[in-house]
């Protein structure tokens, strides 16, 4: 169903649920969340919480691509199948704005000015929380120095895109192994378009015009995505169109990617030597070659256990749940949840153990999401109107195409665009 469309039903169907439910006499919560390294780590930590509060905690984790669709369908409807959901910046103040989602309000010692600016604007509807932040982030390129040393390269900080393909040739050596640069592939509003609307940004491109019409068909767009298309053809590992952030971790620590341009929380969970960092490449726009995101928890409105779900997430997105992980001994600073609070960058365990953490921080605090003359949306990887969830997976499908083969890169933008067309008007944008 259009995402459009769901937003018409979700009123009368919360209202509904919402009277049906009410809380389980043994304090239990359900949890939807993405299946990445730090909401997997929360399950040990959050043992702790179910010690001391005697709530429950039953966790569903999901591949990113169908947490998205499982909660905004349960969320739009006043479903009540979850007490707490996993969303991100593109959701949290359309939601909020909607109705679909709690608004959150902490006591004096979660001390939410503690939050990065950019991480709790992009949270909020009006000022006000609608999700809070479990981990930010924003992207940077993750590089093996070793590598580029060995081969007489140097990668720096908002790098030519030119310069990022001719470090990729020279470090990438199928033969031993390594592939000169991986990427997102996989379809998925927030997985290859992640990577790739980021980087039709930095070649001066975006979704739509001010009059909300795509623009998918201008030379910006093509030449972003040949660009694209070439530089993971030529020297990613086989198959990248199936690749999303996991699989590229994995074939990261294998020791099979000699560069990663991506989410800046990735540096958390590498194991390989030798790793160094630089902001992400731009191809001459000033804005927009760094994307920010924050994966937040926040609470249905369809839920009959909004108190204890809302007691649930002042705990896990504290200073608090900061130390848990530092003095758990499965994890430690280096695992720390990052890019939501400007203290944990102020504790010298931390930078000690994350030597990515300056990196990071630089990036988040330089991403430039608001609307501009050349976007007219806010987003730097997405577009903060509800229908993109829509617009942007039928692009991936094509983008996923071009790459892998099954259609140039010509075919692609063009059926790119009467899909975004279609879809656009439909929802009344313009005739």
């Amino acid at each position: 169903m259009p995402y459009s469309k769901l937003l018409g039903l979700s009123t009368a169907m919360a209202v509904i649920a919402t009277g049906a439910l009410a809380a389980d006499g043994d304090k239990s919560l359900t949890i939807a969340i993405v299946n990445n390294g730090h909401m997997i780590n929360m399950q040990k930590v959050a043992q702790a919480y179910t010690e001391k509060t005697g709530v429950k905690l039953n966790w569903v984790s999901l591949e990113e691509g169908v947490l998205r669709e499982q909660v905004t369908s349960d969320t739009a409807t006043g479903g009540g199948q979850y007490d707490i959901i996993n969303i991100g910046m593109q959701e949290a103040p359309i939601w909020g704005e909607a109705g679909w989602i709690e608004p959150l309000n902490f006591g004096a010692d979660y001390d939410l000015d503690d939050m990065l600016p950019a991480i709790r604007n992009g949270l909020s509807y009006n000022g006000q929380l609608y999700a809070a932040p479990f981990y930010g982030e924003s992207s940077m390129v993750m590089y093996r120095k070793d590598l580029t040393d060995a081969a007489g390269v140097k990668i720096a900080d908002n790098d030519s895109w030119d310069n990022i393909k001719a470090a990729a040739k020279a470090i990438h050596d199928p033969e031993k192994g390594v592939y000169g640069v991986c990427l997102r592939g996989k379809p998925g509003w927030g997985d290859n378009m992640a990577f790739i609307t980021t980087m039709v940004n930095s070649f001066g491109g975006a979704w739509f015009d001010k009059d909300f019409k795509p623009t998918i068909d201008s030379d910006a767009w093509r030449s972003a995505i040949n660009f694209y298309v070439d530089l993971l053809g030529t020297y990613g590992p086989p198959g990248s169109e199936g690749n999303s952030f996991n699989e590229i971790l994995a074939l990261y620590n294998e020791g099979k990617c000699g560069m990663w341009i991506d989410a800046t929380i990735a540096a958390s969970f590498l194991q390989v030597d030798g790793v160094a960092y630089a902001q992400s490449p731009n191809a001459g726009n000033p804005v927009g070659a760094n994307w920010l995101w924050a994966w937040a928890m926040a609470v249905p409105s369809g839920t009959g256990n909004a108190d204890e779900a809302k007691a649930f997430i002042e705990w896990a997105t504290s200073k608090d749940y900061v130390q848990a992980v530092a003095s758990h001994p499965d994890f430690g600073w280096g695992s720390v949840p990052t890019g939501t609070r400007k203290s944990t960058y102020a504790i010298a365990e931390f930078q000690a153990a994350a030597k990515f953490a300056a990196a990071e921080l630089k990036a988040i605090e330089t991403a430039a999401p608001e609307a501009t003359d050349l976007k007219p949306y806010v987003g730097v990887q997405f577009a903060a109107i509800p229908e993109f969830p829509e617009v942007g997976s039928a692009v991936a499908q094509e983008m996923a195409a071009a790459l892998s083969g099954a259609k140039s890169v010509d075919e692609a933008l063009a059926a790119s665009q009467e899909a975004a067309e279609a879809i656009m008007k439909e929802a009344g944008y313009f005739e």
